[in-house]
């Protein structure tokens, strides 16, 4: 489907976008890849990796500018959506700021699509939008709220939204893997609570959920991708095994464990071999056949969390991972 098509992605220069253009030039070979994002210094590194390659464009804007964004999509047959303020504390510091990206960005490319012809946009979404208990997170199901309601807000045009929903990414720059690494030889590590746990997925699966909901959307859904669970007490033995655990607390906003499916959207969820389907409640469009595509309904008090997944990493498999992706944990 991606093949000889135009992309755009949002927030390009970030860690998803880092995995994404790569994996995505190979297996596809895309007539063109725009990569559109607001800080000209990621985009002049980003630009280095890719040397002549005609194929990758660099556009400055900002989603929360629709003009820009009408401009950018002009040709755009398919939009992967990873722009986002999304570090929580940030959040719940600059409220407004996170609500002007998150809310009202999202709003400027639902209609910037629709009104340029995209065919198909997905929305990169997060655990934190399941029951949310900070910011963010409200913003980002406010987001997904608007993405699938997008499908009927398009009327007649032919745009299609979904959205894909992911917990901690292994590895990406600010996240717990290289925060314990860079503290490894300092014989103590902080650990929030030692009950916490975390899903864990790293970008090409990411990526691969991107791909498999741009194959088989047909507007509205939420895919949500099966993968392990780890306690953060294992992650921190992984990186330091004999580092002492020092318990500082959870920070405000932050949850024991992570929550992907809640049981008030178990009765519009369907399970597949590799991932979960949330289908909208809107319209009936949880009972289509097309949508569900052969999936198997969830029992009514289903819930996909950290802390109640069938999957768990082990200790051995995270540092196996880790001494194979060592070079670029941190830096994407």
């Amino acid at each position: 489907m991606l093949s000889n098509s135009s992309i755009l992605i949002t927030g390009g220069t970030g860690s998803f976008g880092h995995t994404f253009v790569p994996l995505t030039l190979a297996k596809y070979k895309p007539r063109r890849l725009v990569i559109y994002s607001r800080d000209e210094m990621k985009q002049w590194e980003m630009a280095k990796v890719y040397g002549n390659d005609e194929r990758v464009r660099f556009f400055i804007g900002d989603v929360r500018d629709k003009d820009r964004l009408s401009r950018a999509l002009n040709g755009i047959d398919f939009v992967v959506h990873a722009a986002a303020t999304k570090i929580v504390p940030t959040a719940e510091y600059n409220p407004f700021e996170c609500v002007k990206t998150n809310v009202i960005g999202a709003m400027n490319l639902i209609d910037a699509c629709i009104d340029q012809g995209v065919k198909r946009v997905v929305a990169l979404s997060t655990d934190k939008a399941s029951s949310p208990a900070n910011l963010y997170g409200a913003t980002k199901l406010a987001s997904d709220k608007l993405f699938i309601a997008g499908n009927s807000y398009a009327g007649g045009n032919d745009t299609r939204f979904a959205v894909v929903r992911y917990g901690n990414v292994m590895g990406s720059r600010g996240s717990v893997i290289p925060f314990f690494l860079s503290l490894a030889n300092k014989g103590s590590l902080p650990i929030t609570d030692d009950r916490m746990t975390r899903f864990m997925i790293t970008l090409e699966q990411g990526v691969d959920l991107v791909w498999h909901a741009f194959e088989d959307m047909v507007g509205g859904e939420i895919y949500v991708k099966k993968i392990p669970s780890m306690k953060m007490t294992d992650v921190a033995r992984a990186i330091s095994p004999d580092a002492v655990h020092d318990i500082v607390g959870i920070r405000p906003g932050e949850k024991l464990h992570e929550q992907m499916i809640g049981p008030e959207d178990a009765p519009h969820t369907y399970e597949y071999a590799e991932h979960y389907k949330i289908l909208p409640a809107i319209h009936q469009w949880s009972d289509d056949p097309l949508r569900i595509n052969h999936g198997k309904k969830v029992s009514p008090d289903f819930t996909y969390c950290s802390d109640n997944n069938p999957d768990w990493m082990s200790i051995g498999t995270l540092r196996e991972w880790i001494d194979q992706n060592r070079e670029r944990i941190g830096k994407i």
